[in-house]
């Protein structure tokens, strides 16, 4: 009895040639359909009948025009050829249970090449004549294989070519071709249309509800009059784009010029969401937890403007802390102020945090301007007032200080998304802060602080796969000039402990200390360095060793001061937003009353 369906096995016979294989394969729906759409003797014999095109097409995609395919049918011992008129029969023959084995051998036969090029002006245009440029990027020539992709990619690299040259209209049609078998070769011919060079003409913008058009006109890298450029016209898209307000931007042209000869934009733009809601949250051992919520608004007055509120609970159980506090902020960002790379921002502050070292609350308010020099380098400044009341050993001040922020930040990563961690390159941070004390006699101060990170992927010394082993190194350094240590309010002195400085000691922990007490004084120096190795485990996890160590003094004089050492190890798990990260650090000369360990929760690496 016959088996209906039938059941087969297909084999492809390698032909030496790894990429020609793979197109025999993804062209044979013998072999794809195999599993997934069995069917009787009959249909599986128009199958086999169907193959034979879709293979030879395979081979003449890559220059294979005397080439040819056997199709082989077997079951046990006897075999037929795919072409046989009495294979129906045959195949109809096959008892129930067996499976038919089929075996497909392509014979490539010599590769052709190319023979004559021929550019051919299109109807009413003059002679086609390539400039150099052009012609690299057109790339066909005689002696070249004759394959398929390579003859048809040659037409649309040309048209890109002519297109990015201001030729809005230009079209390249598919080639011709003719095949001689005689000296295999392949004749093509393209007909090309260049048209006139044009410039680009006004722009319409659809879609805008709440923005403003002349934000929009403001943030374009094109403007009409300029040349038409593809090239440039989709990078101008991908930047509205990136500025979060859109949901989809796309942008269009058509077939005809407008009657002055330039190509209008046609920009139609999806607004994205005003309104989002979301938490944030983390913990360490000596911070203890903290935990709230934020809400934004986004495009606040048309111009891409955003407020960010924020309210978060501070010392959920920290060693570091004597209670619960409250970090409460409103920020205003306003991009592209002044101009399109520089943005400004404003920042109302209410915090409450109760640390070992000083008790504080306080209202501040800055404003600040960052300028994006380069794709590495931006610089900022801005000013900031603060009111804070602050309790150090039972000793209650008062302080008005005024600040004037400058910095400036090298990061050469590679890295757009910080929370991503980096594998190779440097970042360098810089920052000063002129700063008076107005209460309680007046001090003037200068903050100077700048941090350094370098990482290196063991890739480069053929240990490990590309950013799967990395080292991470990190240096610190800051000093206060302008005024003594307790002339100076405790927030505004120098402290090291924690995951910013040194791991293992407690936020604060590292430095001078009032006598037989936990709490720190600050100083008006600091230093401090950390070494990682980081190593990805299969594809989510990672594992992470570290050592730190650093000292803060109060002689205006780094590398000054009792060293701190911490180590530990961590755990990270990476989501599509940044690795979670673990670690445990212990201290390795632990002051008295020092904590004997420290546990730190958050996103992202430490550095």
């Amino acid at each position: 009895m016959a088996a209906d369906p039938q059941a087969y096995v297909t084999t492809i016979r390698p032909t030496g040639n790894a990429d020609l294989d793979a197109a025999l394969h993804a062209s044979s729906d013998l072999l794809s359909l195999q599993k997934t759409q069995a069917v009787s003797p009959f249909a599986l014999t128009g199958r086999i009948h169907n193959d034979y095109s879709r293979l030879i097409s395979a081979l003449e995609s890559y220059g294979y025009y005397a080439g040819a395919i056997t199709i082989a049918i077997a079951d046990g011992g006897a075999s037929h050829d795919g072409r046989d008129p009495d294979l129906p029969e045959w195949m109809q023959a096959i008892p129930a249970g067996h499976k038919a084995q089929i075996t497909i051998t392509a014979t490539p036969g010599v590769q052709f090449t190319i023979g004559t090029v021929s550019l051919v002006p299109d109807k009413g245009d003059a002679a086609v004549h390539l400039n150099t440029d052009e012609a690299a990027a057109f790339g066909m020539k005689p002696g070249l294989p004759a394959r398929a992709d390579s003859v048809l990619g040659a037409g649309a690299t040309l048209q890109t070519a002519l297109t990015e040259e201001g030729y809005a209209l230009a079209h390249v049609g598919t080639p011709q071709a003719w095949l001689r078998p005689d000296t295999h070769t392949l004749d093509v011919a393209y007909t090309v249309h260049r048209g006139p060079v044009v410039n680009l003409g006004a722009f319409d913008f659809a879609g805008l509800q709440r923005t403003h058009p002349s934000y929009i006109v403001k943030r374009l890298t094109i403007a009409p009059g300029e040349l038409y450029q593809p090239s440039r016209i989709e990078r101008a898209r991908q930047d509205i784009a990136s500025t979060g307000l859109f949901s989809d931007v796309q942008v269009n042209h058509g077939d005809t010029l407008a009657p002055d000869g330039t190509m209008p934009l046609d920009f139609s733009f999806r607004e994205g969401k005003r309104h989002s809601v979301g938490a944030e949250g983390g913990y360490s051992t000596d911070l203890g937890g903290r935990a709230g919520v934020t809400w934004s608004h986004n495009n606040l007055f048309g111009n891409a403007e955003r407020l960010k509120l924020t309210a978060l609970i501070t010392g959920l159980g920290g060693t570091a802390e004597q209670g619960l506090g409250y970090d409460f902020y409103a920020d205003l960002m306003k991009p592209d102020f002044g101009s399109r790379q520089q943005n400004m921002s404003a920042r109302i502050e209410g915090i409450r945090q109760l640390l070992y070292s000083y008790r504080q609350t306080a209202l501040l308010a800055r404003i600040g301007i960052v300028r994006h020099v380069n794709r590495r380098w931006n610089v900022s400044f801005g000013g900031q007032i603060e009111q804070e009341q602050i309790q150090q050993m039972s000793n209650d001040n008062s302080y008005f200080i005024v600040s004037l922020p400058l910095s400036a930040n090298y990061d050469g990563t590679g890295v757009d998304n910080p929370i991503t961690p980096a594998t190779h390159g440097v970042r360098i941070g810089a920052n000063i802060t002129p700063s008076a004390s107005l209460t309680d006699g007046t001090s003037f101060f200068t903050i100077m602080q700048a941090t350094v990170s370098t990482y290196f992927d063991l890739r480069h010394l053929g240990l490990s796969r590309p950013g799967r082993s990395v080292l991470a190194f990190r240096g610190t350094i800051g000093n206060v000039e302008g005024a003594s240590t307790f002339a100076i309010p405790p927030d505004q002195r120098l402290y090291a402990g924690g995951s910013a400085t040194v791991r293992g000691y407690r936020y604060q922990g590292v430095g001078p200390q009032f006598p037989n007490t936990r709490y720190a004084i600050g100083g008006t120096s600091m230093d401090a360095g950390s070494f990682e190795y980081r190593q990805r485990i299969l594809q989510k996890f990672g594992a992470v060793g570290f050592i730190d160590a650093g000292q803060v003094t109060g002689d205006h004089v780094p590398f000054n001061g009792t060293v701190r050492v911490g180590a530990g190890a961590g755990a990270r798990y990476y989501t599509p937003i940044g690795p979670v990260r673990l670690d445990v650090a212990v201290p390795l000369n632990r002051p008295p009353r020092g904590d004997k360990w420290e546990l730190y929760v958050g996103l992202g690496e430490t550095f």
